[in-house]
């Protein structure tokens, strides 16, 4: 398949859930990983297309939203420095903080800039001496390695001004604490493509053998999750748990290895606060010793210094697959894109800004 609208294709999207309504006898659970998968299984209606005994429940995929509260209040506290420019992709704006939100502080004065490339960033440092330049690194490990780039050209060229602050996320540690929970209801996950493009899958094995839980690497289009969908039913009901390569066009057991050596260089692994999900072991990214000069936030005590999450956000169990973003009481009421509670609300990625954007709308037309 070469074209998008192949991946689209009403005929091959009924033969595929034609083969799913025969296949699935039993009632399953799933959770695929990853928000650009959650946003096209709400705009495409793929969850309306599946058998009455599958039931997609959405991970924590998204990382805007699990970007814990106190990182954005310090970075918010870093913008608010006179001499300071902060840069940002444009999706974190908007998540609320304790008490404001980076779009706030801009409004007030601040000077953070939206930025489509983390090198967009070393420019700015490398054209402005006089000025403090900060990155908000934020992603998974999709975006790191670009991250990881640009933290590597500013060593590289010698600049005395550029800083980053890290919250970088890794995926299998948390499937890994989502199926070790002791309420735990996820009998099959759906992995994220463009995550296992970077890094392979070797990782996902040890889950899938340890949890005994088939795991398939999906793409995104509606054809490739309805694929992965069917691939995983297929091994639950015959007792099989297997890692399944779904993505195969662009994903490779071993990952990109020059994406990888490059990670390996400035990053190192790390315990890392999401939000929704607390403190995971060995889940994150922080600086190498010999990067540590770019770290924005040294000497900051980000756990104590900074707010936490809001009482009445439920965003925590919808991130965790507990609960589907329309139970929570506050969702389209109190919580609402322009005015959000929780980061699933206001995130590209978000499952609560999904629901909010298609259902919704699919319910008023």
């Amino acid at each position: 398949m070469k074209y998008v609208d192949e991946f689209r294709d009403p005929t091959n999207i009924r033969r595929w859930t034609d083969a799913l309504a025969k296949q699935s006898a039993k009632p399953w659970t799933l959770m695929e990983i990853c928000g650009g998968q959650t946003h096209n299984i709400i705009k495409f209606g793929i969850d309306a297309l599946l058998p009455a005994t599958v039931n997609l429940v959405h991970g924590p995929g998204c990382p805007v939203c699990v970007t814990p509260i106190a990182m954005i209040d310090a970075a918010i506290a870093l913008a608010q420095n006179p001499d300071t420019i902060l840069c940002s992709f444009g999706d974190m704006l908007r998540v609320p903080g304790s008490s404001t939100s980076l779009l706030s502080a801009r409004a007030l004065g601040a000077d953070i800039r939206v930025i489509y490339s983390p090198r967009e960033s070393v420019a700015i440092a490398a054209r402005e001496p006089q000025k403090q330049v900060i990155f908000f690194a934020v992603g998974f490990e999709t975006t790191a390695p670009a991250n990881a780039a640009a933290i590597a050209e500013a060593r590289r060229t010698g600049l005395k001004n550029f800083s980053v602050i890290v919250s970088h996320m890794l995926v299998p540690p948390a499937i890994e604490t989502i199926l070790s929970s002791p309420d735990c209801t996820v009998q099959g996950f759906l992995a994220a493509g463009h995550v296992c493009t970077v890094t392979g899958y070797e990782d996902y094995d040890v889950l899938a053998d340890k949890y005994r839980v088939p795991i398939i690497i999906t793409g995104f289009e509606p054809l490739d999750i309805l694929q992965g969908v069917y691939l995983c039913i297929d091994q639950l009901e015959a007792k099989r748990c297997e890692v399944v390569n779904q993505y195969h066009r662009s994903t490779r057991l071993e990952g990109n290895e020059h994406a990888r050596t490059l990670l390996d260089h400035v990053f190192e692994i790390c315990d890392r606060e999401w939000r929704g999900l607390g403190l995971i072991p060995q889940s994150g990214y922080r600086l190498r010793a010999q990067f540590e000069r770019f770290d924005a936030l040294a000497g900051y005590d980000i756990v104590n210094a900074y707010g936490k999450d809001y009482a009445t956000c439920q965003a925590g169990a919808v991130l965790q697959g507990r609960l589907k973003p329309t139970d929570c009481p506050a969702f389209g009421t109190r919580c609402r894109p322009e005015i959000p509670l929780g980061a699933p609300m206001v995130s590209n990625e978000g499952a609560c800004a999904a629901y909010y954007l298609y259902k919704s709308r699919k319910k008023d037309a």
